[in-house]
């Protein structure tokens, strides 16, 4: 999972059925899969984590 910011509309076919539409603005954690692809369109940047270190330290 990664976290990252739309700079554009962005569509993510995690599937050939199914596609997932993302907004520019939005900023939420997605699928690795879904940045890299994003990222490498220049549709989205990477953020940094929104969570806590995995061990524990603040």
């Amino acid at each position: 999972m990664a976290r990252v910011r739309f700079t554009h509309d962005f569509d993510y076919k995690p599937t050939p059925q199914s596609t997932i539409g993302y907004k520019a603005g939005m900023e939420l954690t997605v699928k690795r899969e879904c940045a890299d692809q994003a990222v490498a369109a220049k549709k989205a940047v990477e953020l940094p984590s929104a969570g806590k270190p995995a061990d524990g330290a603040e």
